[in-house]
């Protein structure tokens, strides 16, 4: 149903009217089980979500499970866990100047959240935010992508059945929808997606305002060691690379590869690649699509771009337009002058770059913009080099993508691939305004209040010595 931006605003405004019941009614018991209650449809609804990504993806079933199902139970089932402490409030002591006072933070909902969802993990990264509003006490208006009509359409289903209108509620539409929704005076906006839109979607909070998370991407480099276990880092860097078509915002976009190992690891990714896919990955029913015509147009022609100028496909390459698969694609010998180099690449395609010296490598990832991961495959002592000489969002160690689902880590980025950081403690308090309350009980600074007479003077210099 199109919804007209006077549809949007009485919606908004019914959010914002709810507000100051909301700070009362909506208490942990009842987030809880508005967390309950989300819980129950997605267990309810697994077949249909399993659906839905197939139309959308061709997704197989165990990767809509592990990438888009379990995401979000996991994300529910930690949330209810902790809630309690969560929201406690925590006492502060005080400083020198401060005795006399108690004090302490609580965390107060921001208010009425706005979710824009993108299209690559359509379930969860609507649905994950939206966890960590209820457990914060804010409520939510979603808007998922419509690059992935069968799921958009899934989620404002359950959520309709799960929820009252000004609780949450679901725009669907184009970017036309996501432009007068941006426009409206939201509390805070959590934005998922490309560098590019994120900065459309800051400019408009800044209009009123609101606080911002912005999960955004960038080119999330791998760093293999000399000294590294080639076949533990094939797996990882092949599942993290090729798990939904390479549609990922952390997925590995390059590797740097120490000269003496590229030939083991090209050898062993080619065995991984054959071992999850099959003799013709093209055609493999495990292997996800590409979500639209002009996303397969621009990753084939990435790779058709560098092999002109001079790349070589050593794995892979096989593409069929017409189902919108590619094989997973393996690149040597590319420039940093190439698209494929400089771009997100955002498909199964992994350039691999031999390097002898590693502060060449830092130089490199270091000289763009900060990646949203980063990943170290070898030694402790290698691994504490490359955290120390570079900044990214996150770093794994001997493994791919899993810092991104660890519930007690916040995951976000830094620069162009991210502001603010999500999930468990750290989700709750981004939509969350930490509320300092400050009691007086004994607080003597009256004394030092004008007239300024010579007593005052002398307890200010006494004051000031005790202090400095």
């Amino acid at each position: 149903m199109t919804q007209t931006h006077q549809d949007l605003a009485a919606l908004f405004a019914a959010h914002k009217a709810a507000v100051p019941a909301r700070r009362v009614s909506f208490d942990r018991h009842a987030r809880l089980a508005a967390l309950a209650k989300l819980r129950q449809a997605v267990l309810d609804r697994q077949d249909d979500i399993i659906a839905a990504l197939a139309a959308d993806f061709g997704k197989h079933p165990v990767e809509v499970r592990l990438t888009e199902i379990l995401p979000i139970l996991q994300d529910i089932s930690h949330a209810r866990r902790h809630l309690r402490r969560w929201m406690r409030p925590r006492r502060v002591l005080p400083t020198l100047m401060m005795i006399g006072t108690s004090a302490r933070i609580e965390a107060q909902p921001r208010g009425v959240a706005l979710i824009i969802a993108p299209w690559n993990f359509p379930f969860q990264l609507a649905l994950g935010p939206l966890v960590s509003a209820l457990a914060a006490g804010c409520s939510a208006i979603i808007k998922p992508s419509e690059m992935t009509p069968a799921t958009s359409a899934l989620i404002a289903d359950m959520v309709a059945e799960c929820f009252a209108p000004d609780l949450v509620a679901v725009v669907q539409g184009g970017v036309e929808a996501s432009t007068q929704l941006l426009a409206l005076p939201f509390d805070h906006i959590f934005f998922t997606g490309s560098p590019a839109v994120g900065k459309i979607v800051m400019a408009a909070a800044a209009k009123s305002l609101a606080s911002v998370t912005l999960e955004l991407g960038g080119k999330s480099p791998v760093i293999v060691g000399p000294d590294a276990n080639i076949a533990k880092a094939a797996k990882w860097i092949a599942w993290g690379r090729f798990i939904n078509a390479g549609q990922t915002c952390v997925a590995p976009d390059h590797v740097f590869v120490h000269a003496s190992q590229r030939a083991a690891l090209t050898d062993a990714l080619q065995g991984r690649i054959a071992a999850m896919y099959g003799a013709d990955p093209a055609t493999s029913p495990a292997l996800a699509r590409i979500v639209d015509d002009r996303n397969f147009a621009r990753v084939t022609g990435l790779i058709a771009d560098a092999v002109k100028a001079g790349a070589k496909v050593v794995a892979g390459g096989q593409a069929d337009m017409g189902a919108r698969r590619l094989a997973p694609t393996l690149l040597e010998q590319t420039a940093e002058d190439m698209d494929v180099s400089r771009e997100e690449i955002f498909g199964p395609v992994l350039p691999l770059i031999p390097y002898d010296d590693l502060d060449v490598v830092l130089e490199r990832i270091n000289a763009g913009p900060h990646p949203l991961a980063l990943y170290v495959f070898g030694s402790n002592g290698l691994a504490g080099e490359v955290v120390a000489g570079t900044t990214s969002g996150s770093v794994g160690v001997n493994l791919t993508v899993m810092p991104v689902i660890h519930g007690n880590l916040p995951f976000g980025g830094v620069g162009t691939s991210g502001m603010g950081a999500a999930h468990g403690q750290a989700g709750f308090a981004a939509f969350s305004h930490m509320r300092p309350v400050l009691r007086n009980r004994f607080l003597p600074m009256s004394l030092l209040f004008p007239p300024y007479t010579g007593r005052v003077k002398k307890l200010a210099k006494l004051v000031q010595r005790l202090v400095q």
